[in-house]
C-alpha cells in the first residue's frame, strides 16, 4: 500500500525550528495537482529553485530529508509542471516513498488552505509557535490538523466478492466506500454504506487494515463481512455505476497497487480472504 516504504521511514513529527536548506524538496499545490517533473522520472522541486524568498512550512522528514510546502510561489518553473495527485500514485516512474510523500504533504496543504480563517470569529489563523497548529490571535481557537474516518468494505457472497465503479471520479474497480457519520461506529458505517449503496445487508463484519489517504484527508478502515439474506442488488445510481457479485477468479485488480481497496480485492482473488 502508499504507506508501506520500507526501509524508507516517515517521521512526521513537527519541528518548530526547521528551516529549508536550498536543496530541501519543497511541495506545491494547486487545488489537486502538485508541481513535479514526470519526464521520464519523479523529481520535485528545491528550495532553490522554488527561491529562497518564499515562505516555507515545515511538513515532516522523509528518512533524514526535511520536507516544506510553499503557499507563495505562483510562477512557473521550467521542467516542472502541475500534475493531479491521482496520476502520480499510478506513476511507475516514482517510487512508494515519493508518492506517499507527496499524498502526504497533500493532506497538509490542504489543512493549511482550509484553516486560513478562524471558523469562530473569522481572524485570519496564525501558525502555532510550540505544535503543528493553526491558532486564531483574536478568539485563542486553535485547529489542528483534520483526519476524517471513513471505511472501505469487501461484501463476500460464498466465492464471490462486490465489486463496484463510481458514477464519477476513479473509474476501475472499487468496494463500497463511504465516511464515518456522527454518533456511528467504523462498524455502523460499515452496514449503512453497503446498505445506501447496493441495498444489501451484511454480517459478520470484520476488521482487516487501515490505511492513511491524503488525497481526500481520510484515514481509511478496511473491513470484510459477509450478505445477510438476499443477495440482490439494489445500486444507487446516483453514487456508482456499477456493482455486481464477481467471482474470485474474474475480479479484476485496480491498474496500482498502492490502494487498500485493491490489497482487499486481492486477498480475496488470491482465496486469503
Amino acid at each position: 500500500m502508499i504507506q508501506d516504504i520500507y526501509p524508507h521511514k516517515l517521521n512526521n513529527q513537527y519541528d518548530l525550528k526547521a528551516v529549508p536548506s536550498p536543496n530541501s524538496p519543497v511541495l506545491v499545490f494547486d487545488g489537486p495537482k502538485v508541481l513535479a517533473d514526470t519526464n521520464g522520472w519523479f523529481r520535485i522541486p528545491s528550495a532553490e529553485e522554488i527561491g529562497m524568498d518564499n515562505e516555507f512550512i515545515f511538513l515532516f522528514r522523509l528518512d533524514d530529508t526535511a520536507y516544506f510546502l510553499t503557499r507563495t510561489f505562483k510562477d512557473e518553473l521550467p521542467g516542472y509542471k502541475f500534475t493531479d495527485v491521482r496520476e502520480i500514485r499510478d506513476l511507475k516512474e516514482a517510487e512508494n516513498h515519493h508518492k506517499f510523500a507527496v499524498m502526504t504533504g497533500k493532506h497538509l496543504s490542504d489543512w493549511y488552505r482550509d484553516f486560513t480563517f478562524c471558523g469562530r470569529c473569522g481572524k485570519r489563523m496564525n501558525l502555532s509557535d510550540k505544535e503543528r497548529a493553526m491558532v486564531c490571535p483574536e478568539c485563542g481557537n486553535t485547529a489542528y490538523p483534520r483526519i476524517m474516518p471513513a471505511v472501505i468494505v469487501g461484501v463476500i457472497n460464498g466465492d464471490s466478492i462486490l465489486i463496484t465503479r463510481y458514477r464519477k471520479g476513479y473509474q476501475h474497480n472499487a468496494l463500497v466506500a463511504g465516511f464515518t457519520e456522527i454518533g456511528e461506529t467504523l462498524e455502523e458505517t460499515v452496514a449503512r454504506e453497503v446498505m445506501e449503496e447496493t441495498g444489501v445487508r451484511v454480517k459478520n463484519i470484520r476488521y482487516y487494515k487501515s490505511q492513511p489517504w491524503g488525497m481526500a484527508s481520510d484515514l481509511l478502515a478496511g473491513f470484510f463481512c459477509e450478505v445477510d439474506g438476499d443477495t440482490e442488488i439494489k445500486m444507487d445510481e446516483n453514487e456508482l455505476q456499477y456493482a455486481e457479485w464477481v467471482k474470485r477468479e474474474d475480479v479484476v485488480l485496480q491498474p496500482g497497487r498502492n490502494s487498500l481497496t485493491n490489497e482487499m480485492m486481492m486477498a480475496f482473488k488470491d482465496g486469503r480472504i
